[in-house]
């Protein structure tokens, strides 16, 4: 069946222009995103004007169905920003995470199909059940670390350094080049000297796949260099580059962002103290409320495109707020545990093809540090915990806390 053409739209959008755009890359919507969603689906709607870097403007989808329609609709809102980019400087702190890469994120249609088919063969050969034992192999360590001192921060000395030998592993990375990966990976969801991170990250994942070539493994890295797509040097490294560079920071902001619920929340704490941790409850209340990326799921509509009433200009990124979407008063029902319709994985063609992965290496992780350390307490008032900045992530520049000193865990 045909798809009906859009209707003609007007010269100009009346009431959204770029005075009245909300900066998502400020630090008052990193302090308090959710109030920042309130308001603005009740100055907007669904459809929200808004700026990912200053002077790049997109569209925020507020709304739960209108996501779903517009992630349900590659036609007409692919994923390919080569059109977008071009309109925006190369010093641009969004455009390392949102530029065009021959990979399944960045791609439609029979590339997107190609490259898909690629990355899930090559994850489904993920043994989870020797996962869990690489958890927890690099998890022990980092405990002993700091176990018998009373205090952590950990996003620095846990979640972060955890996330990154774990990926490494899955991925079949040496240290030697997962070192300059993991440094670059940081500046480029920092936004600090993004544009150096992004030359340094590539690199280094070009490395990689080199040396897969040479020295194949049981690892990620080698099945999709063995895929029947024939995936060539470049498409390889941006295979990887997609998988890496997702790995490294919503993994640990995922962790992070759960402990902190944990934490500070008495629906988990009071279990806690009972000896049943939710772990799993706590990492769908996350995804609900405080997924690791919030506003994701981006597009770049062919034409001008009317959603719920507002034209969607052509080529100019939309962003599904998964955080907002999944709060959104039309689908919201009070408690959601074990409800697990949020949005946090994407939906429709480009949903998150490791979600098993991912829920695995996070729960194992949370596991393995409350079961060392039971006592685990904030070290600071919540108020005084600080978000990172920016318009896609949602994560913890530092988690403090304290404990009882604890004697080191047997290394098996």
């Amino acid at each position: 069946m045909t798809t009906p053409p859009d209707p003609v739209p007007p010269p100009v959008s009346p009431g959204r222009g770029d005075e009245q755009r909300v900066a998502l890359h400020s630090p008052e919507f990193a302090a308090d995103p959710h109030r920042a969603y309130q308001e603005m689906r009740e100055r907007y709607g669904a459809l929200v004007p808004v700026e990912l870097a200053p002077g790049v403007p997109a569209t925020l989808v507020l709304g739960y169905r209108a996501a779903l329609r517009i992630l349900n609709d590659p036609d007409r809102f692919p994923a390919d920003p080569r059109t977008w980019e071009k309109t925006v400087p190369a010093d641009c702190p969004v455009l390392p995470v949102l530029q065009w890469r021959p990979n399944a994120p960045r791609s439609s249609g029979a590339a997107h199909a190609r490259y898909r088919g690629a990355t899930t063969a090559a994850l489904a050969g993920v043994d989870l059940h020797a996962l869990r034992g690489t958890v927890e192999r690099f998890a022990v360590p980092l405990i002993n670390s700091f176990c018998s001192s009373g205090s952590a921060d950990l996003v620095g000395q846990y979640a972060f350094p955890l996330t990154f030998e774990v990926i490494n592993a899955v991925l079949g990375c040496p240290p030697e080049i997962s070192e300059r990966a993991a440094a670059a990976t940081a500046a480029i969801f920092d936004g600090v000297d993004s544009e150096k991170g992004n030359q340094m990250f590539g690199e280094a994942v070009q490395e990689l796949v080199a040396s897969k070539s040479t020295e194949p493994g049981d690892d990620v890295t080698t099945r999709l260099l063995r895929h029947a797509a024939g995936l060539d040097e470049t498409e390889m490294t941006h295979q990887v580059v997609a998988l890496y560079g997702v790995g490294m920071g919503p993994m640990q902001s995922l962790i992070i962002n759960t402990l902190c619920l944990i934490l500070t929340d008495d629906r988990f704490a009071d279990e806690m103290l009972g000896g049943v941790l939710p772990t799993r409850d706590a990492l769908d209340d996350v995804l609900f409320d405080d997924p690791p990326l919030p506003n994701a799921s981006v597009t770049y509509p062919r034409q001008p495109v009317l959603i719920d009433d507002v034209w969607l200009p052509a080529h100019q990124p939309v962003v599904i707020s998964l955080a907002g979407c999944n709060n959104d008063p039309e689908i919201r029902a009070g408690d959601h545990s074990g409800n697990r319709s949020h949005l946090a994985w994407g939906a429709g063609p480009h949903a998150c093809p490791a979600q098993d992965t991912a829920y695995l290496i996070a729960q194992e992780a949370i596991d393995q540090l409350l079961d060392a350390l039971p006592d685990l307490r904030l070290a600071v008032p919540v108020q005084d915990l600080t978000w990172r900045p920016g318009p896609l992530h949602r994560t913890l520049a530092e988690l403090p806390v304290a404990f009882p000193p604890t004697p080191p865990l047997p290394i098996l």
